[in-house]
């Protein structure tokens, strides 16, 4: 049998091969289908018998589709994405088609009528967030704009997956080859190594360098060659950027233009005046104005504050700064004006003291214990299946994690869904996520040590994944992170990260290496001190990020690749400090939102910040692990998932509307 249509709780991830997911997902959708036309056909419609079946129809077909794409964003091979493609079109069609299915908008419009005040308040968000759903489905539409709406959904789906594997193919194409051991003056240690045994694998001598994500930010942050510096920077801001050494072929000039004009197509099919007005239809924010003047507003406070620092970073280095001597430069400065580096650092943060600190502050918070269980199958020998339990015992869900970079696996760092909470009809399901980071792997007998940076990381990770697990709404499509407005998803994240910069939690995740002793009083105070270390820097650059997407989706003019250049290049001018140099075409690899979900919306990691800021501001007032806090911010945002009006929520949970001071005061701006 097919190990994707097994009912089983888990994925056999031992058992899947590529050759099973297209065949699966037909299967399932075929299923679907009849069932949902049987469904139709009934007499008297209502919400058990109408949406509850559906709601686990569409579970089970996440079910489906879930691990064949985690496999394809942590092992990527030529047959699995070939697999993954085959499945994204069929899933695209049927989506669409499920989008427009007349009959089934009105049935759902009928239930909401009928039984709307009788209904729970997650049972009439279920009907909303649908009925909402359909008309951005283009269900009103006629007969050939909904034809042409789920061409460009078919499209977009494919050039969205082509965007991310060129990234990855351009990004794996790059090898440098050093013979002079000159070069490698200041790098680390295990980079070096590691390097050292790429070349011996391949039967040459010297060392082999590659792009990933570790090693990358190694050797901008260390290299004393300002020339390997240059080169690592230039290879990385042109990854999928023709013409360039290696990456021919990989040129997503063209993707992005054709993704951009289907984008802003799309829009006006539905009546929206651009893409960034149809991405607000499903956010906090309500319009484009109001995005605009919040990035210009946070711009304003943080550029006078990152100006200054750069011109302090210059007059450190005592030369012009090239944006690939940034790294290198500030990491100096910060170890002389705090004493402390995230290289020096490393020992103290070996990864299995951080989990279990990690853990352990969960359970603090939650009362949630995390256990290990060593039964699953599981896609690589670094993966982990951890299962969460409350006070009593009681199993809550379940989590994966694979934390190292390697060959084939996606860059960055993200949590995603393998199964949603479900209580329909008797069937109960647990939900279950993954975690996946792209850490340095462990060397020899020593576990992987992880900088300061990659602690806040996991942490940021973890929050996700709480709100995840921890959702008390029965109903799949409004669980967990699931229809939680963009800009707000991004909140338990960003909240979660306020505790790896607490001197009380600090002492939890530090262990050094080598005597188990924990961060020494003085170096937590230097790390702490170091927090508000280019603080305006790295907001602008951050702003600068928010304020292209927003703008490049609210222009219906750019939809070629010079365009978008012309557009980065103004907000640069406006907003950025550190000056980019003229082959930098970083655009070509912001997958965020050219591949995934932050289109119209990379504004959210700021706008979630503002809110999670404030929301630690309660845990500040009442103490870092304050339960009677933590349950409130369970209760009252994690455990609502989609089924709230999040603005509300804050509200219900902070006393009052959210306020930009607490980030503010965070980031050593407050005066």
């Amino acid at each position: 049998m097919n190990p994707l249509l097994c009912e089983t709780a888990l994925p056999d991830y031992a058992a899947i091969r590529p050759e099973h997911a297209e065949p699966a997902l037909r299967e399932q959708i075929d299923r679907n289908r009849a069932a949902l036309a049987a469904l139709l056909t009934q007499p008297a419609l209502t919400f058990a018998s109408l949406v509850e079946p559906f709601e686990a129809l569409q579970a089970r077909l996440g079910r489906v589709f879930a691990p064949i794409a985690h496999l394809n964003a942590v092992q990527s091979e030529p047959a699995l994405r070939a697999a993954y493609n085959a499945c994204l079109e069929v899933l695209t069609d049927y989506q669409s088609e499920v989008g427009q299915n007349a009959a089934l908008a009105q049935a759902y419009a009928d239930v909401l009528a009928a039984e709307g005040p009788a209904l729970s308040d997650a049972g009439r968000r279920v009907l909303q967030h649908a009925l909402r759903e359909f008309e951005l489905a283009g269900v009103r539409l006629p007969e050939a704009p909904q034809a042409r709406y789920r061409a460009v959904m078919q499209e977009l789906a494919q050039l969205q997956s082509r965007f991310e594997e060129q990234v990855l193919d351009s990004t794996r194409a790059f090898r440098r080859w050093i013979e002079d051991e000159a070069l490698l003056a200041g790098l680390p240690a295990d980079v070096v190594a590691q390097a050292r045994e790429r070349a011996v694998a391949e039967g040459r001598g010297g060392w082999l360098f590659t792009l990933d994500q570790p090693t990358y930010l190694a050797v901008l942050t260390h290299a004393e060659a300002g020339a390997l510096r240059q080169e690592f920077y230039q290879a990385w801001t042109t990854r999928a950027a023709d013409p360039v050494a290696g990456a021919a072929g990989y040129d997503n000039g063209p993707v992005m233009g054709r993704i951009l004009a289907l984008r802003h197509e799309l829009a006006q099919l539905l009546g929206y005046a651009n893409y960034a007005e149809l991405s607000l239809a499903t956010k906090m924010a309500r319009s484009v104005p109001e995005v605009i003047d919040f990035l210009d507003d946070l711009a304003a406070r943080y550029r006078p504050a990152a100006v200054q620092e750069f011109a302090a970073l210059s007059a450190y280095a005592g030369a012009e700064l090239h944006a690939w001597d940034v790294p290198y430069y500030a990491d100096r400065l910060r170890r002389e004006q705090h004493s402390v580096s995230e290289e020096e650092l490393r020992p103290w943060f070996p990864l299995p003291q951080v989990l279990k600190g990690l853990y352990l502050l969960i359970e603090r918070l939650y009362g949630l214990s995390m256990t290990a269980r060593n039964d699953m199958t599981l896609w690589h020998p670094d993966a982990r299946y951890l299962e969460l339990r409350d006070r009593t015992g009681q199993l809550v869900g379940g989590l994966y994690t694979d934390y190292y970079a390697r060959d084939g696996k996606r860059a960055g760092a993200w949590m995603g869904e393998i199964a949603n909470r479900q209580r329909l009809a008797g069937d109960t399901r647990l939900p279950v996520a993954n975690v996946v980071c792209n850490f340095s792997p462990p060397r020899g007998n020593q576990p992987a040590l992880l900088r300061h940076n990659d602690v806040v990381t996991l942490f940021h990770e973890f929050g996700h994944a709480l709100h995840h697990l921890l959702t008390e709404v029965d109903y799949p499509s409004l669980a967990g992170i699931n229809g939680v407005p963009w800009d707000v998803v991004e909140l338990p994240s960003q909240l979660m990260e306020q505790w790896a910069w607490r001197e009380e939690v600090l002492p939890m995740v530090s262990a050094h290496v080598d005597d188990g002793t924990s961060l020494p009083p003085e170096r937590l105070q230097q790390l702490l001190g170091s927090r508000t270390f280019h603080a305006g820097l790295a907001a602008v650059r951050q702003l600068e990020f928010a304020l292209f997407d927003f703008r490049l989706h609210a222009d219906t003019s750019v939809v070629e690749a010079a365009g978008v250049q012309t557009l980065l290049d103004r907000v640069r001018a406006t907003v950025g400090v550190i000056p980019a140099p003229s082959f930098n075409r970083f655009q070509h690899s912001f997958m965020h939102i050219f591949s995934g979900g932050y289109a119209a919306g990379y504004y959210s990691y700021k706008w979630a910040e503002v809110l999670a800021a404030d929301a630690f501001a309660a845990f500040d007032e009442a103490g870092v692990f304050d339960a009677q806090t933590a349950d409130r911010f369970r209760r009252q945002v994690l455990a609502r998932g989609g089924a709230c009006d999040h603005l509300q929520a804050f509200i219900e949970f902070r006393g009052r509307h959210p306020e930009v001071e607490p980030l503010l005061r965070q980031d050593g701006l407050a005066a």
